[in-house]
């Protein structure tokens, strides 16, 4: 099983919202890790959305100051740990195939282009399970044909 995960799922494990509980769940039972794409990876200038919602929580007062810090020091424990993965794939072929979804599904199921970016990342590094907390996202990466079992 390959697991990919999108920001959504990230924030809710590493984060404070209302899907935490589901996605500690989630994570305490699979004996697989999760690869996180190059639109995930801690380590590159891609690391902007998940960096940025952590830290957009504890301006907005969802979290208490100095949680985002915390949040982000769980995240990198879980790469060195190995329970999250970084997968490098071409950046290039992530667009290449982040178009082809645009051209097929957006017109119809309304996708924005970071989810679509998401979706296209899984299907580059081969992932047959994709976890999301947006349900929209869900619905694309279902109909791309990946297991989205939240």
């Amino acid at each position: 099983m390959v697991i990919a995960a999108d920001t959504s799922f990230l924030f809710a494990l590493y984060g404070n919202d209302c899907h935490s509980v589901t996605a500690a769940e989630w994570v305490s039972v699979s004996t697989s890790p999760i690869l996180i794409s190059d639109f995930n990876d801690f380590n590159d200038f891609n690391d902007f959305e998940l960096r940025n919602a952590l830290r957009f929580s504890e301006f907005s007062k969802r979290v208490i100051p100095g949680t985002a810090a915390t949040h982000l020091s769980l995240l990198q424990d879980a790469i060195a740990a190995g329970r999250l993965v970084p997968f490098k794939s071409n950046l290039s072929s992530i667009l290449t195939e982040a178009k082809r979804l645009s051209i097929i599904h957006t017109l119809t199921g309304g996708h924005r282009g970071f989810d679509i970016l998401h979706v296209a990342a899984a299907n580059i590094i081969g992932a047959s399970h994709f976890l999301t907390f947006d349900k929209n996202q869900k619905q694309l990466a279902e109909n791309e044909g990946l297991i989205a079992p939240l």
